[in-house]
């Protein structure tokens, strides 16, 4: 990633800026005015049918499952009507039956209703994941500089989990805990208002025992919450990928500084909201509905001395006794589906936040580059929150053929330029063109064929050496993959594969280093052939003896049948790689302050010039272990060694011998 790439991350999210494609496609409604679990249910599209029908089967089982309480009740109080006579009591087989039927109707009308809100749950979130990657798929790819792998796993993949597990098992239970709640205050008053009241005062208290937990306060924790482990899921994404790094250093998890504080924070916010929200409420709710009795054994002691059937009396506080114990479970069950819905509410308001992010606009006629020219027209960008722009009146032209560079400090704005031209982002004022046309008004999948790219960075599938290079051009056929490596000077990969093309790469121990990586990559590019090539660095990092094979692929790259040249756009911090080009650009903050030639620039004694002379030093730059490092002290052992002249032998795609088509680099002083 370059400096240009790697600063873009600091910078706010485009969401909260401005819309990333472009511009003229209008956000896409969030329907705020419609509930979260409506706006949820659009996403299983006709099956939210089964979610309405398995929430009311849920409702229905709950209801039968008070039938066993009220026939053991009959049940009891029939025997002590005929008590010691217990033969008498006839019909109490009947009521085991029918408490046995009403208990096998809850079991079966719950699972009816699970498998309806399962099947409306898994196509919800199977919809969600679709519509969200879907979208992600139209939006520029400059997004993706700035959101981070693990943010949008967890923004997508969690956010559907949270949803499928709330329409799946919380959405039923609440259905049923709420008809129990209803049913609740009917029955308990039906036998004895009294000790019915008492028993419902602990429900009181923890209703608003549970109002008080879910407040403002409570409702922004749930969002900082979900903030804390997409911050976690991103930083730890990150930390996995730097664990070599942390080992070669032997490093503890304190050295990778964003994970730890982003561990700290999530332990912190959960631990507050524990402690300073919900202690006190959660006590006292768990206290009354646990302690149901404490009301209840008062007001039947009071109650039991102006009884004039005591047995009768006494059935009525066996049942209140016995049915009391479900009171916890129903306002557990409805405290848990409150925090669920507020997650999926959270959830949902993050998949949605995704969606109403502007994809890149499509004219209704799109046009087709003629030529492959690719221009810059007094183009000016600014990243969304940035305090100056990135860019500032860029112009200038890539003729077709032509070899253009781009150099200058880190954060000119090399990597910001050339990522206009693919449309990784949309201008801000002026015009990219390619062929004449504006890349606005090509397709985008036109102008992905137009332009090849090459990153410092390259990543493969876990798939097949044939797969990873057909991504470029899916119909491509094996020979052309094999031609396209053999360009790529990839032939030594294949050779030492164990089933070639065929073979997995990322799977069973099969790796590649980051120069054979880098080379497979040419290979995607030299298979694509586009027209126009768009360099980033691609020989920065290689080890010397894959930096010749990729010079050797890059010149492949750049040319065409006939040895033509394609239109190559590059950007390069190494000097030397750029000395033949047709022509230099050289960005500093943001603007364009020197072009011409690489003896031209030198001549102008300007930026070019102090970053040549600079390169220069760091070339010659070596470690001195000589005895007279050590007369010098206070000196530098290792600095520039006055008239060193070396040339180092290599292949590179710009120093270019017109009369042969080889191609090799002069190099002042030797590389470290």
């Amino acid at each position: 990633m370059t400096t240009d790439q790697a600063d873009s991350r600091s910078k706010p999210d485009p969401a909260e800026g401005k819309a990333q494609g472009g511009g003229g496609a209008p956000n896409r409604e969030r329907s705020h005015g419609r509930s979260s679990l409506r706006r949820l249910l659009d996403f299983a599209g006709p099956r939210k049918v089964f979610s309405y029908l398995g929430c009311g089967l849920s409702a229905l089982s709950t209801i039968a499952g008070l039938g066993p309480y009220i026939c053991i009740w009959l049940a009891v109080k029939d025997l002590l009507a005929v008590a010691p006579k217990w033969s008498q009591a006839t019909e109490i087989a009947i009521y085991g039956w029918l408490g046995f039927g009403f208990a096998a109707a809850s079991v079966v009308l719950y699972c009816a209703g699970l498998l309806m809100t399962h099947l409306a749950a898994f196509r919800s979130a199977s919809n969600m994941r679709k519509a969200a990657i879907g979208h992600l798929m139209s939006l520029p790819l400059g997004y993706f500089d700035l959101h981070a792998s693990g943010e949008l796993r967890r923004t997508i993949d969690g956010s559907a989990g949270d949803t499928e597990n709330l329409l799946a098992h919380i959405l039923p239970d609440a259905a049923g805990s709420f008809a129990m709640i209803l049913g609740m205050p009917i029955l308990m008053l039906a036998f004895d208002w009294r000790m019915g009241l008492a028993c419902l005062f602990p429900i009181l208290i923890a209703l608003v025992c549970i109002r008080v937990m879910m407040n403002d306060q409570g409702q922004s924790f749930v969002k900082k919450y979900q903030d804390a482990l997409v911050r976690m899921s991103k930083t730890g994404t990150e930390y996995v990928r730097g664990i070599p790094v942390v080992k070669v250093f032997q490093q503890t998890v304190y050295s990778f500084k964003a994970f730890h504080e982003a561990i700290e924070h999530y332990s912190r916010i959960a631990r507050n909201y524990a402690m300073q929200i919900c202690h006190l409420p959660q006590t006292i709710q768990m206290t009354a509905l646990n302690g149901t009795v404490i009301f209840l054994v008062p007001v039947a002691i009071l109650l039991a001395s102006g009884q004039g059937e005591f047995t009768s009396f006494l059935t009525d506080f066996a049942f209140y006794a016995v049915f009391s114990g479900m009171v916890p479970t129903a306002m557990t069950r409805l405290q848990f589906s409150n925090e669920s819905f507020s997650k999926a509410d959270d959830a949902l308001n993050r998949i949605t936040g995704v969606l109403s992010i502007d994809p890149l606009t499509v004219v209704a006629e799109p046009e087709h580059p003629k030529s492959a020219d690719a221009s810059m027209e007094q183009v000016s960008y600014s990243y969304p929150g940035a305090n100056r722009p990135a860019l500032d009146r860029i112009d200038f032209k890539v003729p077709e053929g032509g070899m253009v560079a781009l150099v200058g400090p880190s954060g000119g704005g090399k990597s910001t330029c050339a990522s206009l031209l693919p449309r990784f982002w949309d201008v801000d004022s002026g015009r990219v063109a390619v062929g004449g046309i504006d890349v606005r008004s090509i397709d985008p999948h036109d102008l992905m064929g137009q332009v090849a790219f090459v990153f410092q960075a390259n990543r493969l599938f876990s798939t097949t050496l044939l797969e990873n290079v057909r991504a470029a051009r899916p119909d491509a056929a094996p020979e052309q993959v094999m031609e396209a490596l053999r360009a790529a000077q990839c032939m030594d990969i294949v050779d030492k594969l164990p089933e070639g093309l065929d073979t997995m790469l990322g799977s069973g121990g099969i790796y590649l280093s980051g120069g054979e990586v880098q080379r497979v990559a040419l290979a995607r590019a030299i298979l694509k052939e586009s027209p126009i090539v768009v360099l980033d660095e691609a020989t920065a990092f290689a080890d010397p003896e894959n930096e010749v094979l990729i010079q050797k692929a890059l010149t492949k790259l750049t040319r065409v049948e006939g040895g033509r040249r394609r239109t190559v756009l590059m950007i390069a911090h190494r000097l030397s790689t750029v000395a033949h080009v047709d022509r230099i650009l050289v960005l500093d903050g943001g603007h364009l302050v020197e072009q011409g030639t690489h003896n031209q620039l030198l001549d102008a004694q300007g930026t070019y010039a102090r970053l040549w002379s600079d390169y220069e030093r760091a070339v010659s730059w070596k470690v001195d272990n000589s005895p007279r490092s050590d007369a010098g002290a206070g000196q530098n052992p290792a600095g520039p060694i006055a008239g060193e002249n070396h040339v180092v032998p290599g292949v590179g795609p710009f120093a270019t011998d017109s009369s042969t088509g080889d191609s090799d680099i002069q190099r002042k002083g030797g590389e470290a």
